[in-house]
């Protein structure tokens, strides 16, 4: 295995997948006050659940998003 190009390839994808979840959260927001089904000072649960098949790893992160 070689350890730097593993590193970059994660840390690529890891930083795609930070900024596409930001960007998609940012829009649902967005578009729910927009459309007046929440207010925006409101929290919600979050979870995300990571998956690589070939190495059968899946994983579930919990956390929190707060408006205000």
């Amino acid at each position: 295995m070689d350890e730097e190009n593993f590193n970059l390839s994660m840390r690529k994808f890891l930083k795609m997948v930070g900024v596409s979840s930001q960007h998609e959260i940012e829009k649902a927001v967005a578009a729910a006050i927009a459309g007046g089904s929440i207010k925006g000072t409101e929290s919600f649960p979050a979870k995300v659940t990571l998956e690589v098949a070939g190495i059968k790893l899946n994983v579930s992160f919990d956390g929190e998003i707060h408006l205000q």
